[in-house]
């Protein structure tokens, strides 16, 4: 399915950050290409998020948490994936069906489409997803992989493609994104993400339904962030010992093969981990944490662990406006950031 395995990283933000006066510098403080320093250090693949209407650069998500969205419009994705294609790395489209994140927590309809029902959405998906493509195509930018919505374990697009709610009409929705990729790029693999790989509870549910109800796709990929995973244990309702257990597992390289091969072989599906992300000020483990969970994905039976992606690790939280901590970079000038040895596990895996 694969000729080689993904060592990839998310770049939504660089050219955002670009705009802003940011550079990235080496260690002697010379510039550097952003892409390119994360080729130099093992990646061959980008991923790039796509929004659909974005109004703005920068998202109020709540009251209290501003987010940056970078330039994730299909326009301006395209000028960076120009980039990616010129260095020879490999290319992922995220696909989130929304004007900004989505995520479990959000799944909002694009403004423009709030008053459309159900037949008309799923031509929406088929309609904007075929047209992101023939925009790449008609640039001569094929992509390797293409996700179908991000982080959907409950649904896209809600209340319209609510799990919960309106299960069958979910799997129509993401149908009708394959079937665009199909159709643009014959030979594009498609991917259904779920968030929280370490949390069955999480993504059986809509596994299950998806496939219940013919759910078309290629791979099935994860996030995986033990660092946000552990703080979800309640240490009151689990008791001291148990909640410790649980959160060694939550970083444990061991568990993340066994799930990864626990949903290759139910599902009958390959599987990649397409967000992970340690803490930017403590390098030394997000790199052994990328490190080992490649070595897991790898560790999947007959090669069906086809890949891992660092989510955004052009940045560090003191130039994010919601302070996010998991990138792999760090801050050494006013307008200056300099990568950490975190991606270089990539190099040191990729050599074993």
């Amino acid at each position: 399915m694969t000729d080689k395995f993904a060592y990839g990283v998310d770049l939504g933000w660089v050219s955002q950050l670009e705009q802003m006066g940011y550079r990235w510098v080496d260690e002697n403080g010379e510039q550097i290409d952003p892409i390119r320093a994360c080729k130099d250090m093992g990646a061959n693949a980008v991923r790039l998020r796509i929004f659909v209407s974005p109004e703005e650069d920068f998202w109020q998500k709540n009251e209290n948490e501003r987010c940056m969205l970078g330039f994730c419009d299909m326009y301006r994705v395209l000028e960076v994936a120009e980039r990616v294609k010129a260095l020879g790395l490999d290319l992922m489209l995220d696909f989130h069906y929304s004007d900004h994140f989505a995520d479990p927590q959000i799944q909002d309809i694009p403004k423009a489409w709030k008053d459309d029902d159900d037949q008309k959405l799923t031509e929406r998906v088929y309609d904007h997803t075929r047209e992101a493509l023939l925009l790449f195509r008609e640039n001569d930018i094929e992509p390797k992989w293409v996700q179908v919505g991000n982080e959907i374990n409950f649904g896209m697009m809600w209340p319209k493609g609510s799990l919960e709610t309106a299960p069958k009409q979910l799997v129509r929705f993401l149908n009708a994104g394959y079937e665009a990729v199909k159709e643009i790029f014959p030979d594009c693999l498609v991917i259904t993400h779920m968030a929280t790989v370490n949390n069955e509870a999480w993504c059986v549910p809509f596994l299950d339904n998806f496939f219940a109800n013919s759910g078309k796709t290629d791979i099935i990929g994860f996030s995986y962030y033990p660092y946000w995973a552990q703080m979800q244990i309640d240490e009151k309702e689990m008791g001291v010992e148990e909640a410790a257990r649980a959160r060694e597992e939550c970083w444990s390289k061991a568990a993340l093969a066994g799930w990864l091969s626990m949903y290759e072989k139910k599902y009958d599906r390959p599987v990649m981990i397409v967000e992970i992300g340690g803490e930017d000020e403590e390098e030394e483990d997000s790199y052994q944490l990328l490190l080992r969970s490649a070595e897991a994905v790898r560790e999947v039976p007959d090669g069906r662990g086809l890949g891992i992606f660092y989510w955004e690790p052009d940045a560090t939280r003191s130039v994010l406006p919601d302070a996010y901590p998991l990138g792999a970079a760090r801050q050494v000038g006013e307008h200056e950031l300099q990568y950490t040895k975190t991606l270089t596990a990539y190099k040191t895996c990729s050599s074993e």
